[in-house]
């Protein structure tokens, strides 16, 4: 177990020494959530809660729900919560996005309800099941890899606790858009995406897609962020949402 910090030592995140461990994802898709004080926000597949507790220290006022299949994981956020001082409106609950908001154990988060939430982020897995080679460790592989849950099953769960105009902000893999867009169809427009480059020039490895329910306006395409400059630091656009907690506006 190790105690790391995010946006410049205002988020403390214990996680474990080995398996899936927060990066710089969870950091940006808290930064795109567009939340405000007072709303509620579901972290779909919190994991140790590094998205969640991001959002909380930028949005004072904000209440979040966090939802997460791995009992390890979930315990580490709430142990993070309480870490943070936000136990209070982060709560966690254990269960699984793809049956979310049923079947989920008693003492779970009261708002964790269809049609309730303001506001859904998402860090799903990444690789379609049976398409990636699979970490022996089990923690990482879930997180990684889908497993019962493949990634209709969790844009239908953010459909389904959702409020009517509610947005869902997700971050993936920018090679997978095309999925992405076809699952969001029918169900959710104004579709924006920003994607994230590595370095002036290079190819987009990860994407930012943010849509809103029930929306019909058509989709945009942003100019996005560019990671790193070419001396491999931080380009001062991204230090800005990664080290001061600014929020990426779009």
């Amino acid at each position: 177990m190790t105690e790391d910090r995010l946006l410049n030592g205002r988020v403390r995140l214990l996680q474990p020494t080995q398996g899936y461990r927060a990066a710089i994802d969870p950091v940006l898709l808290a930064a795109a959530t567009p939340a405000e004080g007072g709303e509620r926000v579901l972290d779909l597949g919190c994991g140790a809660g590094a998205a969640s507790f991001c959002l909380a220290a930028r949005l004072p006022g904000v209440r979040v729900a966090g939802l997460e299949l791995q009992p390890e994981a979930a315990d580490l956020a709430r142990r993070n919560a309480e870490l943070n001082g936000v136990a209070a409106r982060v709560r966690i609950t254990l269960g699984d996005a793809a049956l979310a908001p049923a079947h989920l154990p008693p003492g779970s988060d009261p708002d964790l309800v269809a049609g309730r939430f303001d506001h859904v982020m998402t860090n799903p897995p990444f690789y379609p099941g049976g398409r990636h080679t699979r970490s022996s460790r089990v923690g990482k592989a879930v997180s990684h890899g889908e497993g019962t849950a493949d990634l209709a099953a969790w844009v239908a769960a953010a459909a389904r606790l959702l409020a009517p105009r509610g947005t869902l902000t997700m971050i993936h893999r920018a090679d997978r858009v095309d999925e992405i867009l076809a699952r969001l169809a029918g169900r959710f427009g104004a579709v924006v995406l920003y994607p994230l480059w590595p370095r002036a020039g290079a190819e987009a490895k990860r994407i930012i897609v943010r849509a809103r329910l029930g929306a019909r306006t058509p989709a945009r395409l942003l100019s996005g962020l560019v990671l790193h400059d070419e001396g491999g630091r931080y380009t001062p656009a991204a230090d800005a949402v990664l080290r001061d907690g600014a929020a990426l506006d779009f």
